[in-house]
């Protein structure tokens, strides 16, 4: 029996103001608050919102059988917490149904896996913390930002105490082989992973009200017609779009909602269920291993890292943020660390891409997008050397950072010990005055 697993993806940067270069030095605060509220509120109204409600009512009106995934970035849940929290009420009304699985994934939606995998960690931890916080469920699967994946961050998962990971389904990954089995990591056969279908995940998220398209309009019934006719052994579908896909990408009056509500009726008729990423994977096996020595993601032609890092001023503007992670990590200052996440969104070297059109970029250039990022890097690189100045190399701050976090540990079989012997005396003083009583 075919299975469809659904995923949508929220997420939203912190965008920064125009920010030149005299204000470096006197002007500590990078965001444009008026953009950021504006442009979340408009995209809840007339996406997350009323996708919420839909996505309720469809679980609901299938007795539970319907099923739905969601990767939500640190970031977005911060600007829908402050600005449109019903948002988060919504998501959390879905997660009572019990028929919706959170991935975890990196908080700040940042390319920390390609060069810090300490920070890698440390960033997954605190969104899946804040994912438990807010929906009472820990995230047992993993997403990387913009599906990036190679053997080395297939290591970095699996030690992290994951053994699910959502990828692209990259023919460069796949060669002749189908995405719609589960797979295993060949350099980490115990993680197990499963593959974005390209075609069906664009046929919805993007072609759906391309009046140029050949297969338009798409109907529910023919797209489900479409599943339902890909070889019998080919179990699963996974299906991985932007959650603006319901509304924003494809307007309302394109008829989106009204196909995506009857996706589970078409799919019931065809003997199609839908799933969550958790539930394949306890039910499926791997059929084949998968290796990729070079990062893929799921974004442009070649399905590889170069819109983020595909050029010289992206090449400088991350290198340069990175050359602090040991700094940052020293440091105990909210705001400073605060601000490291938000720097570390991938959208910011994504503007300043120059080997495609960008319809989201807040910059009229990619060399605009290089120039403030970098006024508001430099400004950043002078409070973090202000407070470990540059002088201290990052051999000195390593071997500072391993003794603080040595005699932590120390401290901590301290009072492990100290507890123990606590609860001896305890004991022996309780036989002491039993005997006492006694005689």
């Amino acid at each position: 029996m075919k299975t469809i697993c659904l995923y949508f993806q929220i997420h939203q940067p912190f965008r920064l103001k125009r920010y030149r270069f005299f204000n470096i030095g006197g002007d500590h605060y990078y965001y444009d608050d008026f953009a950021n509220e504006d442009i979340i509120q408009r995209i809840a109204e007339t996406s997350y919102i009323p996708a919420n409600r839909l996505l309720l009512d469809m679980i609901n009106e299938s007795g539970g059988k319907f099923k739905v995934t969601f990767s939500i970035s640190g970031l977005a849940l911060e600007q829908l917490i402050i600005y449109v929290p019903e948002v988060v009420d919504g998501l959390r009304e879905l997660a009572k149904t019990g028929c919706v699985e959170f991935l975890a994934e990196p908080f700040a939606h940042s390319l920390a896996s390609l060069i810090d995998p300490e920070g890698f960690k440390q960033q997954v931890i605190a969104h899946s913390d804040r994912i438990e916080e807010l929906f009472d469920k820990r995230p047992k699967v993993l997403r990387n930002s913009e599906l990036i994946f190679s053997d080395d961050i297939a290591m970095d998962v699996y030690d992290m105490g994951y053994r699910g990971m959502i990828i692209e389904g990259a023919k460069r990954t796949l060669g002749w082989k189908s995405p719609n089995y589960v797979y295993q990591s060949a350099i980490q056969p115990k993680l197990k992973l499963l593959l974005r279908n390209p075609k069906f995940s664009t046929d919805m998220a993007y072609r759906f009200s391309d009046y140029t398209w050949n297969e338009y309009p798409l109907t529910a019934e023919k797209f489900m017609n479409w599943i339902a006719q890909t070889p019998p052994e080919e179990q699963i579908i996974n299906m991985f779009m932007p959650y603006e896909s319901l509304g924003l990408n494809n307007p309302r009056g394109s008829g989106i909602f009204d196909f995506t509500k009857v996706l589970p009726k078409y799919a019931a008729e065809r003997q199609i269920n839908f799933s969550t990423p958790s539930e394949v994977l306890s039910t499926l096996k791997p059929v084949d291993s998968l290796s990729s020595t070079h990062a893929i993601s799921w974004a442009g032609e070649e399905k590889d890292v170069s819109p983020w890092l595909g050029n010289i001023l992206q090449q400088e503007a991350f290198n340069k943020l990175y050359e602090l992670k040991e700094r940052i990590r020293f440091s105990d200052v909210r705001r400073l660390k605060q601000d490291w996440m938000y720097l570390q969104a991938s959208d910011h070297f994504y503007y300043m891409s120059t080997k495609m059109q960008l319809p989201y970029s807040p910059y009229p250039s990619p060399y605009e997008a290089f120039s403030n990022y970098m006024n508001v890097l430099s400004d950043f690189i002078e409070r973090v050397n202000s407070e470990y100045p540059s002088s201290i190399d990052n051999e000195e701050l390593n071997s500072l950072l391993q003794t603080i976090h040595n005699q932590a540990d120390e401290i901590e079989k301290l009072e492990s010990e100290l507890d123990k012997q606590k609860k001896k005396a305890l004991t022996v003083r309780a036989k002491a005055t039993g005997k006492a009583n006694l005689n």
